[in-house]
């Protein structure tokens, strides 16, 4: 899948109520090849903010745990790959200049929503006018940068 295919499936998949998290987990994986609901499920709990807190933007979580699976390790005995700490430090330094017009890298920053507020939610999923459409974009967004950088990375590992 090409780094457009990645944002046009994000945005569709968020615009279907996926949380940000999740979406950028399942098109990063799928980029990569696996296929692992566990990992996409467990995101879950990074919507609106880390459990619907406002706090860390989910796209960016879901981003960087897609470079996780890429580079980290599931046991004490693999070896993690110090390649992880360039390629988060690349996805973070990309969503803070996407977030910046925004005011900040949280999802309260981005949504200006009250997730736990039942009238606030169903205005931002209802109203066309709602800041959804940031989100939107910035769900987009990040899934084309993080199939860039996979591919960056890819050609890095392929020229070893």
């Amino acid at each position: 899948m090409k780094p457009e295919e990645m944002r046009e499936k994000a945005i569709d998949l968020f615009q279907q109520r996926l949380h940000c998290s999740q979406v950028l987990a399942m098109v990063g994986l799928e980029k990569l090849g696996i296929e692992d609901p566990s990992v996409i499920k467990a995101l879950g709990a990074f919507g609106g903010g880390i459990g619907g807190t406002g706090n860390i933007c989910g796209a960016l979580v879901g981003a960087a745990s897609v470079i996780g699976t890429l580079y980290s390790r599931s046991s004490l005995e693999e070896k993690e790959n110090p390649r992880m700490w360039a390629a988060t430090k690349a996805v973070m330094k990309n969503f803070e200049e996407l977030a910046a017009p925004h005011g900040g890298i949280n999802c309260a920053q981005i949504a200006r929503v009250n997730w736990m507020d039942r009238d606030q939610v169903k205005d931002f999923y209802g109203n066309p006018d709602s800041r959804r459409q940031h989100c939107i974009n910035v769900v987009g967004e990040t899934a084309l940068a993080l199939g860039q950088l996979l591919e960056q990375e890819a050609e890095r590992n392929a020229a070893k």
